[in-house]
């Protein structure tokens, strides 16, 4: 259960750091978002918006409380293969995967195949330049650096899953700084002042708001589908070391940096999930740990006080520069035992130790008026971009 702080109710109140508490009072105050604002249990600083926090939004939006990776979420599919049937030896497909889904900073396609007709038919409404226009193109179907990831687990019945966590790339990442700084520029032209210059939003019924509302369901569905797009290649390749075809029983792709026009306390607006799934009641979910904790399938009980919504993970411990001055190589590979994984890239990916991470256990602990779980997954084999 949530407790009260100021104007927000906040989920798993011991794991969260005075500092995001304060962070988040300052999105929570502003006029335009409704009273009290959420704060899921795997909550920390962002830039501007806290990571973990759900706001509702009428008649203004920050671009901010979105995030510059528009879209960023999950995808999950069960296979039809169990556990046993897998080789020993799952080094051939971590080569495989890292053949045919690139991931890292900028990293691309070398001959990009055709975009699904959803994002030809449609293109953002910011004008974008020649380089913009051909990553587009050349990113999608690519994973991403950072906590991006790609993993083969299993679950309490040693069935085999696949899952990926990654958005909308570069295309994404430019159009939401673009939004971002014509916010700020509208906060100047007007004489806003605000506590925060990263809370500057974007009045409805103007053009720049209809422009950056475009742009985010667009980048938005590109996120949705470039999961999609990496599962069937990561089912394919899947295939290929298994020898036979590889069959999806169930799937779940959800976002958790988006925003939605919904409807809640009696009222239409713009619900802001920045690292928050949406769950209302029987939505499905995925709530990844860390690359050496596992992941959960969850179903949504569509509880109105969340706005209906819950965690998108475990939520940072340490920063990235604090992780790779505490934690070790070695330590990592202890936590990394028994899952394929890049070994060789050990320091690269130290900010990604679980101990960065804090105890997924605990968060889902702390949310279980949010969500009920479905299958808890362990990881056999793990792959993430390195810069």
């Amino acid at each position: 259960m949530p407790d009260k702080r100021g104007n927000l109710l906040v989920w798993g109140l011991d794991e969260i750091e005075p500092s995001t508490i304060a962070q988040a009072e300052r999105t929570a105050a502003l006029p335009f978002v409704e009273k009290p604002m959420a704060l899921m249990p795997d909550a920390h600083v962002g830039i501007g918006a806290t990571v973990g926090s759900v706001a509702f939004m009428r008649g203004a939006i920050v671009p901010s409380a979105v995030g510059v990776d528009i879209g960023c979420g999950m995808i999950a599919a069960r296979t039809n293969l169990v556990l046993s049937e897998l080789p020993d030896d799952l080094s051939s497909l971590l080569s495989l995967v890292e053949e045919a889904i690139p991931a890292g900073l900028g990293k691309g396609h070398k001959a990009p195949s055709e975009l699904p007709a959803e994002l030809r038919t449609e293109s953002p409404a910011t004008s974008l330049g020649e380089r913009d226009r051909t990553r587009i193109a050349e990113q999608f179907g690519t994973l991403g650096s950072g906590n991006h990831f790609f993993e083969v687990c299993h679950d309490e019945q040693g069935r085999v899953w696949v899952v990926l966590h990654s958005g909308s790339r570069g295309i994404g990442n430019t159009l939401a700084r673009l939004h971002i700084e014509e916010a700020k520029g509208d906060m100047r032209r007007y004489f806003i002042e605000l506590e925060d210059p990263d809370l500057a939003y974007l009045v409805e019924g103007t053009p720049a708001f209809e422009r950056y509302v475009h742009d985010m369901l667009w980048a938005q569905e590109y996120a949705r589908l470039n999961r999609e797009r990496m599962m069937e290649e990561a089912l394919r390749v899947l295939g290929v070391v298994m020898q036979r075809g590889v069959e999806v029983v169930e799937r779940v792709n959800c976002h958790h940096n988006f925003a939605a026009l919904e409807h809640h306390r009696g009222r239409n607006g713009w619900v802001i999930r920045k690292g928050a799934i949406r769950a209302r009641k029987g939505d499905r979910g995925i709530i990844p740990g860390s690359m050496g904790t596992g992941t959960f399938i969850v179903t949504g009980l569509g509880n109105p006080a969340s706005f209906e919504s819950c965690s998108h993970g475990a939520g940072r411990r340490l920063s990235r520069g604090q992780a790779r001055k505490q934690l070790s190589e070695e330590s990592l590979a202890e936590a990394m035992t028994g899952v394929t994984w890049q070994s060789r890239d050990a320091r690269a990916l130290l900010d990604e130790h679980p101990l960065s991470y804090k105890d997924v256990e605990a968060v889902m602990a702390a949310q279980a008026d949010l969500v009920t779980v479905d299958h808890r997954l362990r990881q056999v084999l793990n792959y993430k971009g390195t810069k």
